[in-house]
């Protein structure tokens, strides 16, 4: 599967922390946690970069990090995955590169904490950004937005770049602050507490409340595709004519770490490569299912898809 897909949106560094909790602190009453090791892996928009790599799928990143060394490991593992990292701008001095840490204890997440900047890119960062996506732009089949709400994707930049994705499959990975920015998409993701903060509707995880929200948004945004994540409810899908509630494939939750990535990069690879909407959600659901049984953002090979569904 060789499609190409173009990436845009917020890049975070995953930082992982390991270890073990045998007592309290004497302290303050807090969990003691031994460190065993300490791991990093391509998170925020490039988690769906990873996800794509892991399909076969030719993938080129679009955002930006700070010159520092948490940048600097960040363009070297994309490298490595040979993704395109040509669209990825490095700013000096406008904002470092956003660090996730999470520390886990026997596959628990004990706390995680954040280093970064929310702030909108300086406009000039902003015109470089959207000329090296433009340039790629021909030769892509589907373009994903992943918006994690840290200051790529605002509405500024979405007006402007929106109008020159025409013809493109358009993803969207959502923040609900930056709704009506992403009008006219072919398809969007949200959780369901993503789709009911845009709907306005209340949070309740049943078929019928699912169903309302995803025609709310489709008429709202006028939008090709609404493909809602349920957790334990599994997904429903709105294709503009009919609904279809697709059951939960997860046999084990450890961390759903990251599974909003898996379930955009999977749908949007099935439809760059022809599948119909149903058929592309039900792919999804079932690597949804695969990476919440690994502990971690992960990743699911079309193998591991087919052999979740057996």
């Amino acid at each position: 599967m060789k499609h190409s897909i173009l990436v845009v949106g917020d890049i975070i560094v995953d930082e992982f922390v390991w270890g073990s909790v045998a007592r309290i602190s004497p302290e303050a009453p807090v969990p003691v946690v031994d460190v065993d090791h300490i791991d990093r892996r391509l998170g925020g928009s490039t988690n769906v970069v990873r996800n794509l790599h892991a399909l076969g799928v030719n993938v080129d990143m679009f955002g930006v990090v700070g010159d520092d060394e948490p940048g600097r490991w960040l363009l070297q593992n994309l490298q490595e995955l040979k993704a395109g990292a040509d669209g990825v701008v490095i700013k000096k001095n406008e904002r470092p590169t956003a660090i996730k840490t999470r520390v886990v204890a026997h596959s628990q997440q004990v706390v995680r904490f954040d280093r970064e900047w929310r702030g909108a890119l300086q406009p000039g960062t902003q015109a470089k950004l959207r000329q090296r996506i433009l340039e790629a732009l021909p030769q892509a089949e589907a373009i994903i937005l992943s918006d994690y709400g840290k200051g790529v994707l605002t509405p500024d930049f979405l007006s402007e770049l929106m109008p020159e994705l025409h013809g493109k499959i358009v993803a969207i990975d959502p923040k609900p602050q930056h709704a009506d920015a992403y009008k006219g998409a072919s398809l969007i993701t949200p959780n369901l507490f993503e789709a009911a903060a845009m709907s306005g509707l209340e949070a309740v995880n049943t078929d019928a409340r699912a169903e309302a929200m995803a025609k709310a948004l489709h008429q709202r945004l006028e939008l090709g595709l609404v493909l809602i994540t349920r957790a334990e409810q599994g997904m429903t899908l709105f294709d503009g004519d009919r609904i279809h509630h697709i059951p939960t494939a997860a046999r084990d939750v450890f961390d759903v770490t990251g599974a909003g990535d898996t379930v955009i990069a999977v749908f949007t690879a099935c439809l760059a490569r022809g599948d119909n909407p149903l058929a592309a959600a039900q792919y999804a659901n079932r690597a949804a299912g695969v990476v919440i049984g690994k502990v971690g953002t992960a990743t699911a090979s079309w193998e591991e898809i087919e052999n979740h569904s057996r």
